[in-house]
């Protein structure tokens, strides 16, 4: 991959930033997401009623003394989370175009150091195909992220993904214990929705981020063109075309374009989940900075 958005001022420049995961998800002790249940933290949150069974360390004896009723300190909790990343390998997704590949991996780097800079636990799911590759484990610290990143900034972009295949038969999505992302351009004919229907399920927080180039959204062909799927098996795929472009094509392609795009804002937005659109001439910083901070991913 020539293009490569992973070096020291990269990711200096993302310290500064967190993920802003949901309250209500459990995740494992000793993160630093401030969640709504009560635990061990030392920060003092509120008092209730002392109950049988309750520690008796933790009554307040000055109310006692007010108010002759048994009172505990309640204090608040922090959990670690799980934040997941589903990675579309497909060749749509980089194959021709290094800058799309290297963009795609930049977005996926960026999201996973903020997951181990606030101490949580990370995975990288590579979708190929009908399955998925879990190649690095689950990454702790940043020293694992790394050289966890090193390797995936030398992946190769093939084939297709079938992204609800890939989620759904992904064996450790876990149960409302942090975020899932899937990073892709969603140019599928697999079902995407079955994916974020079964995150939803699994209680999980979900941020889809599709990833296009500028001439994936406004395109520069004219005339008679000869239109080959980066996908298709070979030149007599079914996917290849013949097409005359016209100025009326072209506007009937942006109006597709921005359907779809709405469809899938629409589509998680019913589920609970969030989404956003970015093309590869942006800066990644500016992406995290400005996106993920509307639909409230980022802090």
């Amino acid at each position: 991959m020539a293009v490569s958005y992973l070096n020291d001022d990269f990711f200096s420049r993302l310290e500064t930033l967190a993920l802003n995961l949901n309250s209500d998800l459990s995740g494992f002790f000793g993160g630093k997401h401030l969640v709504r249940t009560y635990g061990q933290t030392v920060e003092f949150s509120d008092f209730r009623e002392y109950m049988l069974g309750d520690d008796i360390r933790r009554i307040d004896w000055n109310l006692y003394s007010r108010f002759e009723k048994f009172f505990v300190k309640l204090f608040t909790d922090e959990r670690q989370m799980h934040v997941q990343i589903f990675l579309d390998c497909s060749a749509s997704m980089g194959k021709d175009n290094p800058q799309k590949a290297a963009y795609a991996v930049g977005v996926c780097a960026a999201l996973g150091f903020l997951a181990v800079h606030n101490t949580d636990k990370l995975s990288f799911k590579l979708m190929k195909n009908n399955g998925i590759d879990d190649p690095f484990g689950t990454i702790v610290g940043k020293n694992s992220f790394f050289r966890a990143i090193n390797e995936l900034g030398k992946m190769e972009f093939s084939g297709e993904s079938d992204i609800a295949a890939a989620v759904t038969q992904c064996q450790n999505v876990g149960s409302n214990d942090g975020l899932t992302v899937i990073v892709s351009d969603f140019f599928t004919e697999s079902d995407w929705k079955k994916a974020i229907d079964y995150l939803c399920y699994k209680k999980r927080q979900v941020l889809l981020v599709q990833v296009l180039t500028p001439n994936e959204v406004e395109p520069v062909y004219d005339g008679r063109v000869n239109l080959i799927d980066v996908e298709s098996a070979d030149l007599m795929d079914s996917k290849n075309m013949k097409v005359r472009i016209t100025r009326s094509l072209q506007r009937a392609y942006a109006q597709a374009l921005n359907d779809y795009k709405d469809e899938l804002k629409t589509f998680c937005n019913s589920r609970g989940a969030d989404f956003i659109s970015v093309t590869t001439d942006n800066a990644i910083e500016k992406v995290l900075f400005g996106e993920l901070l509307k639909v409230g991913i980022m802090e």
